[in-house]
């Protein structure tokens, strides 16, 4: 009988060490409700509708609060279906502005280009200046060039010449006009062959010579 008892101490001492943690089962064993909302890390907001107002950066605005919802935006007033925004007639930028901020309500003009550009230079306002011996230009205020063209007189000869840095062409030999293929001074009598004497019109340049034959000079008779 006290064999009995000491195998059945045994037992109790050994028993312990061969449950192991696998061995349970924790499907039989529920968590309690309390540790099952534990886990979850999903936060809830509060709902502000009907309440108040959000603006961009998360900062809350009472009902009838005045604010601006965002950096650029139109001041807003806070009611219960939402921010009633503001949208005031803004004035327009202009054409040749460079520089636009938009820190508020409207958008602001911070620089207007103050030059002209023209065959791919700038030129101040009312500068004034002359890209080709012929033109006289102005740089206006509106950044636009206006151009004046030299409107050069009809040279009296027939073969006009173009001089560095002039416009209008120059008849360096004086007024003529052509006798043929020959070109004669205007204002004289030349004799052109043994036979012709011709002169230009006077203030025709651009007409052929006229010419008068005479008898001719060095002809032989047949």
């Amino acid at each position: 009988m006290a064999l009995r008892i000491h195998e059945a101490w045994i037992l109790l001492f050994v028993l312990p060490g061969l449950v192991t943690p696998a061995a349970i089962n924790h499907e039989d064993y529920p968590a309690d409700e309390g540790d099952q909302t534990s886990s979850n890390d999903n936060l809830i907001f509060d709902d502000y509708r009907g309440k108040g107002c959000v603006d961009d950066s998360g900062f809350v605005y009472k009902l009838g609060e005045r604010f601006f919802p965002g950096h650029s935006n139109c001041p807003c007033v806070c009611t219960e279906d939402g921010p009633v925004c503001d949208q005031p007639e803004c004035p327009k930028i202009h054409p040749k502005c460079t520089k636009v901020e938009h820190n508020g309500c409207c958008p602001e003009c911070k620089e207007v280009k103050n030059f002209c550009e023209y065959h791919g230079k700038n030129y101040k306002i009312l500068e004034e200046f002359k890209p080709s011996p012929c033109e006289w230009c102005r740089c206006e205020p509106s950044n636009e060039v206006h151009c004046v063209v030299a409107d050069c007189a009809v040279p009296e000869c027939v073969n006009p010449v173009y001089e560095p840095e002039q416009c209008c062409p120059v008849c360096k030999n004086g007024p003529n006009c052509f006798a043929g293929t020959t070109i004669i001074p205007a204002g004289i009598e030349v004799k052109v062959d043994d036979c012709n004497i011709c002169h230009c019109h006077n203030g025709d340049w651009w007409k052929p010579a006229q010419c008068s034959k005479r008898e001719c000079q060095g002809k032989q008779a047949l």
